[in-house]
């Protein structure tokens, strides 16, 4: 029988219904929340930045099925073949979004690559300037015409960077192409702008010659394929396959310096004829990840429509410039954007004597060295900004590494160690580059201002220059200049770690003859995979006689041997 319910007890109160340990500590509790109320109240429309410092090294995004395959993807002694099928319907979608307004989105496709099958890989277009001619902009460069007054004919509109037509070795008074004839150093396309920007006949008929990023994750989450989530495929093929690249890529690599893998291969697309690419390891994750070995770094890639200007202590307000590529979540933009704080605020003197609190000088000075030795016009300085970014979590300091080398062998091959390879600056021959807001040595015509064509975003006034109110290497700065390499080669503080790093290169690049070899090597790669043809053929001689000109005018310059 139960016991019944003394009339006189009375109802829990509110606060002995709460846990014990939380009516003990009910006044920090009770502060913290009108704490709370109060900045609700008086900050709800002040925009927080959070700033990430955890040295975590966790990804987020794993890999939880690898597929292994059955060749090295980027096996370079065999031939590879890729062949993507996709719904015509949703390709002309994609393209008619490309050619409206420039959005480059993705496809579902199925991918073969050396005879492994994967469904649902994503693609999508990928480039700049490259792609201009999809949509119908007759603008240099990758666009077709030249502007008025400029010469006319397939790589006319191609000069050296003193102004000379052509350049040491160029041997070809049709195209005009320093050194390396149609296209940078035989790297095929036609050229057309300035400084070697190669245009390419690029067209929505023939998908298997338009350049693509292959993700084979972007529809099945956590899949890659021999641990590689991305492969890109480079612009130009058959007989205009970027040998140049590959060739910068091989030699970056035996120096020792970071360098995306590549292979050539053949491409089918939805059953039409197979063309010839080059296919390289794109700077992604999983590439950042593999930048060192254990892991302990951040690396962050240049956006071809950012700069390198200071816009204030919030990191976020640099994601236009950089894109962050590994550990998003433990890490952040904070590192780049004091790096970049204290490179526009610096002193000459302050620059000499702190940059190796910052920067790996002897990095620094090979990765300088190693652009100019390979005559690379679009480097951390040239209109792409094509470079990365790689931060150390243990020694918080920079290393600038290359990517993107389409545009090697495309200058004069006489250039020296103090002469520019690209845009603006001291040309070879003396000249200034930057205040006409356009190159040194363009074809007369050339609006000043942006060139039409070059990458989207691109800032007003040239690559690397603005509108005529900033500083050297931001918004109003000369065309190609960059705080690190420009300040760099103008002090003499680094002369000696510079030329250290370059003569060593210069050694292990042309003294020892290892580019004349890996351009024969290269060459039948190519051929392997399908691009044997008389255009090839006149490709390999003229970047061969590029790196046979460029060699015999480094061993007459008495601050390399000497």
């Amino acid at each position: 029988m139960t016991a019944p319910t003394p009339t006189g007890t009375r109802k829990r109160r509110l606060r002995d219904r709460l846990p014990v340990r939380l009516r003990q500590h009910w006044k920090p509790v009770g502060a913290l929340a009108v704490g709370l109320a109060v900045m609700v109240a008086f900050l709800g429309d002040v925009r927080i930045s959070p700033y990430v410092t955890s040295a975590s090294r966790v990804e987020a995004d794993t890999i939880t099925d690898d597929i292994p395959g059955t060749v090295d993807l980027y096996d370079t002694s065999t031939a590879h073949s890729i062949q993507l099928t996709y719904q015509q319907t949703d390709f002309d979608k994609m393209m008619k979004e490309f050619k409206e307004d420039g959005t480059k989105d993705w496809i579902k496709a199925d991918l073969v690559v050396d005879g492994v099958y994967l469904d649902d890989v994503g693609i999508r277009l990928k480039g700049n300037s490259t792609l201009m001619s999809l949509r119908g902009n007759k603008g240099m460069p990758g666009g077709g015409n030249m502007p008025p007054g400029a010469p006319q004919g397939e790589g006319a509109g191609r000069q050296a960077q003193d102004g000379r037509t052509g350049g040491a070795g160029s041997g070809d008074a049709k195209t005009g192409a320093p050194g390396g004839g149609a296209g940078p150093g035989g790297a095929g396309g036609r050229a057309g702008g300035p400084g070697g920007m190669v245009q390419y006949d690029l067209s929505a008929e023939k998908p298997e010659e338009l350049p693509w990023l292959v993700k084979i994750d972007e529809y099945v989450e956590g899949r890659a394929y021999q641990g590689e989530r991305e492969i890109s495929l480079r612009p130009g093929a058959n007989g205009q396959v970027p040998l140049n690249e590959a060739l910068s890529l091989s030699l970056t690599d035996a120096s020792g310096q970071k360098a995306e893998r590549y292979a050539f291969t053949s491409v089918e697309v939805n059953d039409r004829p197979a063309a010839t690419r080059l296919m390289v390891e794109n700077p992604d994750t999983d590439y950042a990840d593999g930048t060192d070995d254990d892991g302990n770094a951040v690396l962050y890639k240049a956006r071809a429509g950012g700069d390198f200007s200071y816009q204030g202590d919030d990191p976020s307000e640099y994601e236009s410039a950089f894109k962050q590529l590994n550990k998003k979540g433990s890490q952040d933009l904070e590192p780049v954007m004091k790096l970049i704080k204290w490179a526009e605020n610096a002193s000459d003197e302050e620059f000499a004597r702190d940059l190796d609190q910052y920067v790996d000088v002897e990095s620094l000075a090979a990765y300088v060295a190693t652009q100019n030795l390979l005559l690379n016009f679009d480097d951390m300085a040239g209109p792409g900004k094509n470079y990365l970014l790689r931060y150390d979590l243990d020694t918080k300091k920079f290393t600038v590494q290359g990517w993107d080398y389409n545009l090697t062998f495309s200058g004069d091959a006489t250039a020296g160690p103090d002469d520019s390879t690209g845009m603006g600056g001291t040309m070879p021959g003396g000249g200034e580059g930057g205040d006409a807001q356009q190159p040194s040595g363009a074809p007369e015509g050339l609006p000043e201002g942006m060139p039409e064509g070059f990458p989207e975003g691109m800032p007003q006034g040239g690559p690397g220059g603005g509108d005529g109110e900033g500083q050297e290497g931001g918004p109003g700065g000369r065309m190609a200049d960059h705080p690190l390499k420009t300040r760099f080669l103008e002090s003499d503080a680094f002369d000696e770690v510079y030329l250290a790093a370059y003569k060593k290169l210069y050694q292990e690049f042309y003294t020892s003859g290892t580019a004349a070899k890996e351009v024969k090597a290269i060459a039948g790669q190519a051929r392997a995979a399908g691009a044997g043809s008389e255009e090839l053929d006149t490709a390999v001689s003229r970047l061969t006689k590029t790196v046979t000109d460029r060699a015999e005018a480094l061993a007459k310059d008495k601050a390399v041997t000497g």
